[in-house]
């Protein structure tokens, strides 16, 4: 409680008294704001708090469907804690429509009352903690919009729960509240009948779906239909293409983004004497034509079909299957150059030799294909077919936030486990359609909802018998649902689309007929009950609902996530990082805030503990995933990539092949037939580079390397100069530092020996920085060697962007014990004999595993623990007392000048890096000399004190780390 109040008096003085008052505390004044350009977000401010309440009282005006979605899955993961909630709101202005009230009523541990003030209009949030409240108020609503892209000013505020501003806050929520009307069924019932929806959807917010009802016959018409920011950026760049001489071009666009539309505008453009569209199914035909005709205008004749049953051959626009123009004698009706623009739809089917057929005979002046997946899980190169042409490229993440999609609430929901097992690969099907799962799915799929009047849902199944199963069983329970696989005909397909659409259906069943190939812009609902096979397939299924559509304002996207083995995907698939970096993957399951606009992605906590388990479980670098990314890279540049290219083209992170391999060289000699030939000695020295340059971490070395390619020699003084020009630090502990990793006298007597045993880089007599001989020479001789060196260089000045170059460690990043004594400036490597801290060259850095092993010996099994995001509870080692000299230097660490620097991991399966978490003061009234027992029963004596943190960690990596798999 003295920690707290303290906490609290210097955060207060800090925020209201003076600004560079030396302490801060955790709980100063905090204005909240949405910047969508750094991820910042009142959202995740307002989860942080709910996380970590004990109760909790909101009083908002507005409430929006979306808005209450942010918080479903956290509402629930807390109920199952015990938090309860109240909520109050009104019918003001009539905003609230009757739907948000029913989904109000479906989560339980929240009590709601209406008031009926005339002109209600607070936005309160008030948490209830331990011995303190924290309040959020200001301007955001419960609305998606409020909570993340909307310009808002929102105070947050910390109070000892016996201060005089949050009882201010409380009576008068609570003299408003006891006035209020419960919310009951019968009250929505009788606010349905004179309720007046107000909001009325802007069609210009529209970007991609045209007005149903627009309709244009004329050029001059058309004309005034214009290309949105994504198609005028892309038009520009397709002219450009063509303005250089390329006669292809590849676009790689998302689902529902409007790639139909983009080619019309780019074909109104061109002005072809005659044109050719080619899809993949005869369905798909007849709205290609629709859309074309709106953005072309013209003549009905000009726009023609060829199928199976249609043959409008002297049509000027030509829109036709593949499957027909591809035989021989309709193909051969046209002269080769007939058409002087042809586009292919979803092309990255074309490696069929009925692609090809038609590719290899026409002679168009410009091919184009389009694909939101130009990704292969055969050898085929569609990055080839087109010349290596990219006209045009966005990506999931970059079409929600240039606000291209219909956004989505994605929710990975916990599967059921059935007598006790939890649904995995090999459950057979009897389980899977169990009355209880069935239960388990409706009761998921009711809670988490759909934006608009009625459900329309598609609903991804592991098998088809689990498809024609769970069909019946969903329409026993009063549903209208249909499965729809691989065997039923294209008409059946067709007739179930369209009852969907129109009212008819509930859901349609499926296993994977419907990853792409179908359009149903009212789609507001994509259920997942089968593991994710590929982040390809993931993405497709995901974009099923992300058309625009007048029905809806978001899709909800429930993942039901068992047991299985490739979970880890998921965050893959969601995030696009294709790094096959763990801690990318647990970092991208944490922290979702690489979903742009109003989207949100929420994982409950079970299920992120079993994505977890994937992700330790997971082996990452086998030869076969690192050989398809690298073969995946090489079709789309088109040549054999390098570790810059892995980087630039967001793939394989390169230090996972470096940390396999030792360096690139020896991971091309896997992976290719012919390698040119390193000696023994250049591939020490690569080997070096990559394991100790190329993360990174420290700019140092990777400037001097830089400056020494391009110069051969570097003056002591011109580096020095040059490092403080860039913003590094410069001081002669550092400059020691880097000396000895060049010189090699940092490292182990292995080390030395795995690179070379010479110094790579010294000081020569004139004080100058140079290359040995042996390199110096190497570098001119063997120019694949030199490339090697001078792709390890860019590739680490790549990845020093995310470490700060004036201080020797970055917040959140990780290390290992030997990046610690580097970058502490250690004379050498003392990382084995480190354990759990060492005090040393006025520095001491502390590792801790927060979840240790079941099986750890209990005289290493330290007690250490967060009890907030700015008080660490530490233990020294066993056998310590407060007369041990360790001891001393940590407790008397700020008069003796010692910086002790926290680095924690949540377990072993972390790998050997740890989080940096910043520096630390031990607060010398929590002091003590204590005891714990060996494996014998026997007390030691050990010491633990509480640890400061300089700065509170951030809720989500402080969660991540408190919640252990099996809590």
């Amino acid at each position: 409680m003295e920690d707290f109040i303290q906490n609290l008096e210097n955060s207060l003085h800090k925020g209201f008294i003076n600004q560079n008052h030396s302490t801060s505390g955790s709980y100063m004044p905090k204005l909240l704001i949405n910047d969508p350009k750094n991820n910042i977000n009142v959202l995740d401010s307002l989860l942080e708090e709910l996380e970590n309440s004990s109760s909790f009282i909101f009083s908002v005006a507005f409430i929006t469907e979306s808005g209450l979605a942010t918080l479903k899955s956290h509402l629930l993961d807390i109920k199952n804690k015990g938090v309860q909630g109240r909520i109050l709101t009104s019918t003001f202005l009539k905003f609230n429509n009757p739907k948000v009230f029913r989904e109000l009523l479906k989560i339980k541990n929240v009590e709601v009352r209406l008031t009926d003030i005339e002109g209600f209009h607070s936005k309160g949030y008030i948490f209830k903690n331990e011995n303190y409240y924290s309040l959020i108020v200001g301007s955001s609503n419960l609305t998606a919009q409020a909570l993340k892209v909307n310009y808002e000013w929102n105070i947050k505020l910390t109070s000892h729960d016996n201060g005089d501003i949050v009882h201010h806050f409380k009576n008068q929520f609570e003299e408003v509240w006891s006035r209020a009307q419960p919310l009951t069924e019968q009250w929505i019932l009788n606010y349905e009948e004179v309720y007046i929806n107000e909001i009325v959807t802007r069609e210009d917010d529209r970007l991609i779906e045209l007005p149903t009802s627009y309709s244009t016959n004329t050029i001059k018409d058309a004309l005034k239909i214009v290309p949105n920011k994504m198609q005028q950026a892309a038009l520009k760049q397709i002219q450009s293409l063509r303005e250089s001489g390329k006669t292809k071009g590849l676009v790689i666009s998302a689902t529902g983004t409007g790639k139909t539309y983009l080619s019309a505008f780019d074909v109104r453009s061109f002005r072809p004497k005659r044109m050719l569209f080619i899809v993949h199914r005869e369905q798909i035909l007849n709205k290609a034509k629709s859309d074309f005709k709106r953005i072309l205008g013209g003549i009905d004749k000009d726009f023609g079909i060829i199928s199976g049953s249609t043959k409008q051959t002297e049509a000027k626009y030509i829109f036709a299957t593949i499957q027909t123009i591809s035989k021989n004698e309709n193909m051969e009706q046209f002269k080769n150059d007939t058409f002087d623009y042809i586009l292919i739809d979803e092309v990255h089917k074309a490696g069929a030799k009925s692609y090809l057929n038609v590719i290899d005979y026409f002679k168009p002046k410009f091919f184009m294909g389009m694909t939101a997946t130009p990704e292969r899980t055969d050898d085929f190169n569609i990055y080839e077919l087109f010349d290596y042409n990219i006209a045009y490229e966005i990506r999931l993440q970059e079409a929600l936030e240039e606000d291209m999609l219909c956004s989505f609430h994605y929710f990975g929901v916990t599967d059921l486990e059935y007598n006790g097992e939890i649904i995995d690969d090999a459950t057979i099907l009897s389980k899977l359609v169990t009355g209880e799962r069935v239960n388990h799915m409706l009761e998921k799929i009711n809670y988490y909802g759909f934006s608009g009047d009625k459900v329309k849902g598609l609903i991804f199944c592991s098998r088809k018998e689990e498809a024609k199963s769970l069909s019946i069983a969903l329409n026993n329970r009063g549903l209208r649902t249909v499965s729809l696989v691989g065997d039923h005909s294209q008409e059946e397909r067709t007739l179930r689309v369209n009852e969907l659409e129109n009212g008819k259906l509930d859901y349609i069943l499926t296993v994977d007929i419907f990853n792409e190939g179908i359009d149903i812009p009212s789609l507001n609902q994509v259920v997942m009950i089968r593991q994710t096979k590929s982040s390809i397939f993931f993405i497709q299924q995901l974009g099923r609902g992300l058309r625009k559509h007048d029905s809806k304002d978001f899709v909800t996207i429930i993942d039901f996530i068992g047991n299985y083995n490739n979970n880890y995907l998921i965050p893959i698939a969601l995030s696009g990082d294709q790094s096959q970096n763990k801690d990318n993957i647990r970092r991208n399951t944490t922290n979702t805030s690489y979903i742009k606009g109003v989207s949100t992605v929420n994982f409950e906590e079970i299920a992120k503990m079993r994505i977890f388990n994937a992700i330790n479980n997971s082996n990452l670098t086998t030869l076969k995933l690192l050989k398809d990314a690298f073969s995946e890279l090489r079709n789309k540049i088109g040549r054999v990539p390098y570790l810059y290219d892995f980087i630039m083209n967001q793939s394989i992170d390169p230090i996972v092949i470096t940390n396999k391999y030792f360096n690139y060289h020896q991971f091309l000699v896997k992976v290719l037939k012919e390698v040119p030939l390193l000696t023994d000695y250049e591939n020490k020295v690569l080997s070096m580079l990559s394991l100790e340059v190329l993360d990174g971490k420290r700019s140092h070395e990777v400037i001097l390397l830089d400056l020494l390619l391009s110069k051969g020699e570097v003056e002591y003084k011109a580096y020095i100069n040059y490092l403080k020009d860039m913003g590094c630090v410069a001081d002669n502990s550092t400059i020691t530092s880097v000396n000895n990793i060049f010189n090699l006298s940092f490292f182990t007597q292995n080390s030395t020996k795995k690179y070379g045993d010479i110094p790579l880089i010294y000081l020569n007599t004139e004080k100058k920085y140079v290359f040995n001989e042996l390199i110096t020479n190497n570098l001119k001789s063997n120019k694949y060697f030199y490339k090697l060196v001078v792709d390890i260089i860019n590739s680490a000045k790549e990845k020093s962007k995310s470490y700060q170059r004036n201080k020797q460690l970055t917040l959140y990043e990780k290390y290992s014990r030997k990046d610690a004594c580097k970058l502490l400036n250690w004379e050498k490597d003392e990382s084995s004999t480190m354990y759990g801290y060492k005090p040393k060259h006025n520095t001491c850095p502390i590792f801790i595993t927060y979840h240790k092993d079941d099986n750890i010996d209990s005289s290493v099994n330290y007690g250490d623990e967060f009890l907030d995001p700015e008080v660490l509870k530490w233990f020294s080692r066993s056998n310590r007392t407060l007369k041990s000299e360790e001891v001393r230097k940590i407790i008397n660490a700020t008069s003796m000048g010692n910086v002790i620097h926290i680095f924690v991991k949540k377990d072993d399966d972390e790998g050997t890096d740890f989080y940096y978490l910043g520096e630390a003061t031990p607060n010398k009234q929590s002091i003590e000399q204590t005891t714990m027992a060996d494996k014998n029963g026997k007390e030691l004596p050990v010491v633990c004190m509480n640890m400061i943190m300089e700065k509170p960690l951030h809720n989500q990596l402080y969660n991540y780390i408190k919640t252990g798999l099996n809590d």
